[in-house]
């Protein structure tokens, strides 16, 4: 499994901010809607997403630093004769199992015991102790949606940690760092009883262009000076695809458009709505048939912008 590291191009000392910023340029060189058919883009760009899930958070990054988890976030096992040894590999155990440096010593520590258990009615080498009763632990897991299928609803396939494959329907109108709750789907239980419950976690992906407010959702449009001045019909990305925009004569810069039913669901009110914010950009480089019309053209009409605003 790849090094979430190598994957993000950070080194382990990285503070959060490098690790974010590191995320956020690979995201956007990386994301899907921007190489429509490149799998090999979209693989890339799932492995620095998991990555960045790993590292972006404080508490998984010290546990995967410790080596309590793996890059998958999944727990590492442990040896459990540890707890019960002195010292390295080779070494005498601790008094509590009392065995000295040869076998005749180990076999005489099981003797003494099955005396004693014998004394209490059991035996050493035969008594088991009874299965506890335990519901199962939790399965927990990231899964990681686009924008439109946040709002829009989905239904992904995911392999949890034990290993099961799940379909999770992703409801519409879901929000980033909602938790899905899978009931019996987690751990199996120990005695008989239920199995834990898988817990998914969702993380929206930024999305190149569009961004949500409560129920909205919000782009900005670069427009050109001709389309401000004179009106005209562009084509603005949405949740649901392309749409023809119209543009009223004489707008300005930070003008707002509302596009009516084209945002998150609202419940019982439909959809919200998405809101364009247009901006008006010069060309680049600098025209000079521009300057020269508005030189010509300021001359003749004058006016203030800055007066009514009390800056003047």
């Amino acid at each position: 499994m790849d090094d979430p590291y190598t994957l993000l191009g950070v080194a382990r000392n990285a503070t959060p901010e490098q690790v974010k910023s590191a995320y956020r340029k690979l995201a956007r060189s990386l994301h899907p809607d921007l190489n429509p058919g490149n799998k090999q883009a979209e693989e890339k760009f799932k492995k620095v997403s998991a990555a960045y899930d790993l590292l972006g958070d404080p508490a998984k990054r010290a546990r995967f630093d410790a080596g309590e988890i793996d890059a998958s976030g999944a727990e590492r096992p442990r040896a459990s004769y540890r707890t019960y040894a002195e010292g390295g590999a080779g070494g005498k155990y601790s008094e509590n199992f009392r065995f000295g440096d040869n076998a005749d010593d180990i076999f005489a520590e099981l003797l003494r015991r099955r005396s004693k258990g014998r004394n209490k009615g059991w035996s050493f080498f035969d008594q088991e102790e009874p299965e506890v009763a335990r519901k199962g632990a939790d399965a927990n897991y990231t899964l990681r949606i686009t924008l439109p299928e946040a709002v829009m609803g989905a239904t992904k396939r995911i392999t949890l940690p034990t290993g099961k494959h799940l379909a999770v329907k992703v409801p519409p109108g879901s929000k980033d760092g909602a938790t899905l709750r899978l009931k019996g789907q987690g751990n199996p239980g120990r005695g008989g009883s239920a199995a834990g419950d898988a817990l998914v976690e969702l993380k929206v992906e930024p999305h190149p262009f569009l961004s949500r407010d409560g129920d909205d959702i919000q782009v900005t449009v670069p427009v050109t000076l001709a389309e401000a001045v004179l009106g005209a019909k562009v084509t603005v990305p949405t949740i649901d695809g392309k749409v023809a925009l119209t543009i009223p004569p004489g707008s300005n810069s930070g003008t707002v458009l509302r596009l009516k039913g084209k945002g998150a669901p609202a419940g019982t009110a439909g959809r919200g709505d998405q809101l364009v914010t247009l901006k008006v950009v010069l060309p680049d480089p600098p025209d000079g048939e521009l300057e020269d019309f508005l030189r010509q053209w300021a001359a003749r009409h004058p006016y203030d912008v800055r007066t009514k605003l009390g800056m003047s």
